[in-house]
């Protein structure tokens, strides 16, 4: 069944985007390689970190706790008998840690003869946008490829986290971006910001100045895997987006799901 909604699915982004990141990602170079081989060829690239979660007991609130306790003695007579003058100092360890690998993949366009990099291509998750270590590694990797002398090309199909620097004024960002940096215009770059309620836009694919740029229409090849993916059958629309929707955009969203989910919310 398809997505109701026009463009982007936002609960794509709560339940499975990890998956649909990895899919599409795949969908996008799939759709590239007849459209500029032989002289060109898509890489699926991978950058690996690791991010450190430390989760509390379910029964104590670590917040409330100092970071060192004083073992008090009952008495200075126990302190006079007792066989050691130094008292212990009683710590607070994390009651768990877990440690996540984190992967991230991108695409890169290289020519072929040379295997130099042409274009590359993020796709954005959410650990991108929130502050902590995503997001470091990402801005450091995306000032790396802007000082280089390849081309550039960042969409960004979540809502939350803190929007990255795109140049335009805050209250033309829209829900979405599509960022298009051709190298030779840098700092100037084209900035797609659309709506919920509109369509993902198409974009083109800058390469080198001599060959056309193919068009890729994304608002097709994410409506395409959401459907091959049987992605209805794994979303629960009766629960909450985070974050949430606009009264607007509620009941409009409302609307679509009822017409496709007599169930409805």
């Amino acid at each position: 069944m398809p997505t109701p909604f026009p463009g982007m699915d936002p609960y794509l982004e709560k339940w499975i985007w990890e998956e649909v990141h990895t899919r599409l990602i795949v969908a996008l170079a799939d759709f590239l390689t007849p459209k500029i081989g032989p002289k060109y060829r898509v890489g699926i690239e991978k950058r690996t970190y690791f991010q450190i979660e430390f989760k509390q007991s379910k029964t104590e609130d670590l917040l409330g706790l100092p970071d060192l306790v004083i073992a008090k003695p009952k008495s200075l007579h126990e302190v006079m008998d007792a066989p050691y003058t130094v008292l212990p100092i009683v710590g607070r360890l994390p009651t768990q840690e877990e440690i996540h690998e984190k992967r991230e993949r991108y695409l890169e366009i290289r020519e072929v003869a040379t295997n130099q990099v042409i274009t590359a291509l993020e796709l954005l998750s959410p650990s991108n946008k929130r502050h902590g270590e995503g997001r470091d590694r990402y801005e450091a990797k995306r000032s790396e490829i802007l000082a280089s002398e390849a081309h550039f090309i960042e969409i960004d199909l979540i809502r939350a986290g803190d929007v990255l620097p795109v140049g335009i004024p805050a209250d033309a960002v829209g829900d979405y971006r599509i960022l298009i940096s051709r190298a030779p215009q840098r700092p100037r770059t084209n900035v797609y910001a659309f709506k919920l309620r509109q369509p993902i836009p198409s974009f083109p694919v800058p390469l080198l100045q001599e060959d056309p740029e193919p068009i890729v229409p994304l608002n097709q090849l994410v409506h395409e895997l959401y459907d091959r993916a049987g992605y209805d059958m794994a979303i629960d629309y009766n629960q909450p987006l985070d974050p949430p929707l606009s009264s607007e955009d509620a009941a409009w969203a409302e609307s679509l799901i009822n017409k496709k989910h007599p169930e409805g919310l």
